[in-house]
Formats: structure tokens, sequence, C-alpha cells
């Protein structure tokens, strides 16, 4: 007897027909064909049409022939369930993209998941470090060596900058002014951007410079950062740094490169930076995006306030 697999039955253990897998895969080789989803996204495509087929096939039906108040009803019972919200959102795109499909092939000529709202989430607020943290961090790399200094200069650069990881590993020499003290700086969208450096940051650019990179690799490189090999600095790379540093340095919280932006961000705004101020220099385009950083700040105030505030 062929074992079941999990992702194609509903939670009663009723497996989804054979048509109806085989309709899923074709559904899933043409999203990752046309619009080259990651394999975590079909993964997560596929678990909700299977389970929507399997719990269809236990009523006698199949993918092709549900309607608006079958699909409500199977939405009831997943929340019944316990369906956490991110997952509910993550369904209801699933039914959205797949019934959308149908139609579209000629499999069917309505589309019975076109009226269903999808769920709005809280906006994740990202993590930030306190200061206490990022002092300790930028404390860890060893600066007897070309390699710590590299290090020092990348972790001071970015936490003075709140440049992208990816705008960091691809900076060039030229980008680099050390006699105004600014970086100019390619984002999203092609965007041009001017960044101040710092002073702390500056000093351990220049020594990384004047110290450490001929060391590292006399061959010469357009990327400021480089690697023992000679070879710019990847986004990878550096995430494998913050990571031993944080371990060097007993920093318990969760990093990535990005920590360090998104703590940049969040102690401009609770030092009193203006919020337009902090948009421009991480480079957003809508300030909204920038906005979310004040929920940050207000809950980092909060629980000072809790803290030492007689009545907090």
């Amino acid at each position: 007897m062929t074992p079941i697999n999990p992702l194609a039955a509903d939670d009663n253990g009723t497996v989804a027909s054979s048509a109806d897998q085989a309709l899923i895969a074709r559904f899933l080789d043409q999203a990752w064909a046309e619009r080259g989803l990651a394999k975590a996204s079909l993964a997560g495509y596929g678990a909700d049409l299977r389970g929507l087929a399997g719990w269809l096939a236990a009523r006698g039906k199949g993918l092709i022939e549900s309607d608006r108040a079958v699909l409500f009803d199977y939405l009831a019972a997943r929340h019944q369930q316990g369906m956490k919200p991110r997952s509910g959102a993550r369904l209801v795109s699933t039914l959205k993209q797949f019934h959308a499909w149908a139609v579209e092939k000629g499999l069917r000529s309505d589309d019975p998941a076109a009226d269903l709202a999808t769920p709005k989430l809280p906006r994740a607020l990202p993590k930030a470090m306190t200061e206490t943290e990022i002092e300790t961090l930028l404390k860890a790399p060893d600066l007897d060596t070309p390699l710590g200094l590299r290090d020092k200069a990348m972790l001071e650069l970015l936490y003075a900058s709140g440049l992208r990881v990816s705008e960091l590993v691809s900076l060039r020499g030229e980008q680099i002014s050390l006699a105004q003290g600014v970086l100019r700086v390619r984002g999203k969208g092609s965007k041009e951007r001017l960044v101040p450096l710092g002073d702390e940051a500056q000093h351990w650019i220049v020594r990384y410079l004047n110290e450490a990179r001929a060391a590292l690799h006399p061959r010469p490189e357009p990327a400021l950062f480089i690697t023992q090999r000679g070879a710019a600095m990847t986004r990878q790379g550096f995430w494998l740094l913050i990571k031993r540093y944080a371990l060097i340095a007993g920093v318990r919280a969760t990093l990535s490169p990005h920590t360090l932006r998104h703590s940049f961000a969040t102690h401009l705004l609770n030092h009193g930076a203006d919020l337009r101020v902090v948009q421009l220099l991480l480079g957003h385009s809508d300030l909204s995006t920038t906005q979310i950083y004040t929920h940050i700040a207000r809950e980092g105030l909060k629980a000072l306030h809790r803290k030492h505030h007689p009545r907090g």
C-alpha cells in the first residue's frame, strides 16, 4: 500500500483524488515557470490546495467543483481548527490565485474565490538592538588582525549609515569621500543618496584602508571591502560574520545585517531625529515605510518609563 502523503490529505486524513493532485501539480509548475516562486512559497501553496482537495474529497467533490459557499465553509472550518492569521491570509491568497488560473485555462467559467477578502495582518515590527548590545557587538572584532580591522570598519559603517547589506558589500572606493565624510549610495530603483559617515566609522575605514586592505590581498579590486581571496565580500559572508561576532559578544538577540539598519533608524528617532531625515538616510521612497520605526521608538520609551518612573 502506498503511504499517504500528509500534504495530500485534509486534517481527517482524507486523501485528495489523483486528478486533483495532478491539477495542483500543473498549477504549481506553471507558477514556478512564470513567476519564479521560491520552493517555500510553492510548498505553502501546495499544502493549502491539497488540504482543500482532501476536504472536498471527503464530501464527494473535486477542486474544480467548489463554489463560493464551499470555500467559505472551508475557511470557516480552518478558523475553527485554530488557523493562525498569517496562515489564513496565505490560504486566501492561494485560493484566489488557483481559481483565477483555472478560469484563465478554461477549466471553469466562473471564479468562486474572486470575492474572498484577504485578512489584514498587523505589520511586524522590525527587530532592533539596544544601544548597549550594539556597543558590545562593535567591540567584538580582533583589531590586531587585518580581518578584524575590516570587520570593525564594516560594522561601524553599517550602524553609522543604516545601509542595506547589499549596499554595504557592493560599495566601491569611488563612492566614499573621506574629505567630505559622506557616501554616495545607489539603492533600490537605482536611486542615489548621500549618507554621512560619522567620525567613528570614518576613523575605522581609514584604519582599514591604511593597515588592512593591502594585507588581505594586494591585487587591485574595485570593491571597498574584500576577502582574503581578493574578491568583494558577499551578503552571505557578511551575514555569517554578524552571527559569529554576536556569539563572541554574547549578544543573545537574533541578529542579521538588517538588524543594524533597523537599530540605526530606531536609535536616531530615540535621540530626537526628524522622521523625514531618517527617511532620506534609509533611502525609503515612501514615508509610511519609515514610520514603522516610530512604533519601535515609542515602545522603547514606554519600557523606559515602566522601568524608571515610580508609577510606571
